[in-house]
């Protein structure tokens, strides 16, 4: 994003953020005009922020200052001042921290190509989603249209959590058994990191990467990939990240290779040996360094216990969807 032609001197006063909102609503959200106003907003924004950070720095280091330096006075803390205002202008115009683009390509209409991993594995997407759909408890388990044929099934988009837990159970069951562990688990961790199939990642092409556990890509992968700009944490803080993930031909081959994974790294042997007691699996997944997110598998057991979820699997089960 190119922010060169913003007034620099508007950076820190904040009024004139509220003045460019104003703008951004009057205009169209695909207006150029509205565009602009965005872009100058985000850029405003990273300035402020950064001179923050940098405010934090300084502040910092004070305990190792000497009081009686005269590089200590109260002069050179205005000057150091000025000239952090005027380096965090510098590095939000020059797009150094990129959190301006991160802004805009957060809140752009255009913007549906960058999903946080922070939303990805949010336990929210499950109310959202099942509020937002309709899908009552009796609804789960009273079902009696449930698909019990692969071939009969659509594999996404999926416009409930019903319809993924349906779709997905008939692959992770087999899946499942070839390492003893329940199907409910791989399903709920597929929820969690694609909210319920509504943030599976797409390929370049626009196409479905029917990536279910968000599995990068590295050198020992020779297939199809999938790029993404996501959150991760680093030492308990996000960090912006592109990241280049595996894509499959169908959600089978997602389901059958998370769990071929699984398999070829050793150091997720403690899990593999803990799949008969799912809370102990989990565990051990995050142990093992499966997900940054440090909540990653209590949120993955909040799904799991949902009594939504438990209600449907134990439909499919009595169904004998295999």
């Amino acid at each position: 994003m190119d922010t060169n032609h913003l007034d620099k001197q508007n950076f820190f006063d904040l009024g004139n953020l509220d003045s460019l909102r104003q703008s951004a609503l009057k205009s169209d959200a695909s207006s150029d005009a509205s565009k602009d106003a965005l872009k100058q907003a985000a850029a405003q924004f990273e300035s402020i922020f950064t001179q923050m950070l940098l405010k934090s720095m300084r502040k910092a280091n004070d305990a190792f200052e000497d009081k009686n330096s005269p590089f200590n006075s109260s002069g050179v803390k205005f000057f150091e001042e000025m000239h952090d205002q005027q380096l965090s202008v510098e590095l939000s115009s020059n797009g150094s921290l990129g959190l301006a683009d991160l802004i805009v390509q957060q809140l752009s209409p255009d913007g549906k190509n960058f999903t946080p991993g922070s939303v990805l594995r949010s336990v929210d997407n499950f109310t959202s989603d099942k509020r937002a759909s309709g899908v009552s408890n009796d609804s789960l388990t009273n079902k009696n249209d449930i698909a019990t044929n692969p071939s009969d099934k659509n594999e996404g988009p999926f416009d409930d959590a019903e319809s993924f837990i349906s779709t997905v159970w008939e692959h992770a069951k087999s899946a499942a058994e070839k390492i003893g562990l329940n199907p409910a688990v791989m399903v709920a961790q597929a929820a969690l990191e694609t909210g319920w199939g509504k943030h599976i990642i797409n390929k370049a092409d626009g196409s479905s990467s029917n990536n279910l556990f968000n599995i990068k890509s590295d050198r020992s992968w020779d297939g199809a990939k999938a790029s993404k700009v996501t959150l991760e944490f680093e030492q308990g803080m996000p960090v912006k990240k592109q990241a280049s993930f595996r894509a499959y031909d169908s959600i089978k081959d997602s389901v059958n290779d998370f769990v071929d994974f699984l398999n070829e790294n050793p150091r997720y042997q403690e899990a593999l040996d803990n799949t008969a007691k799912p809370a102990a699996f989990l565990d051990s997944l995050q142990k093992a360094g499966y997900a940054t997110d440090p909540n990653y598998a209590d949120k993955i057991k909040q799904v799991l216990n949902r009594a939504d979820l438990k209600s449907l699997a134990a439909t499919l089960v009595r169904q004998g969807v295999n």
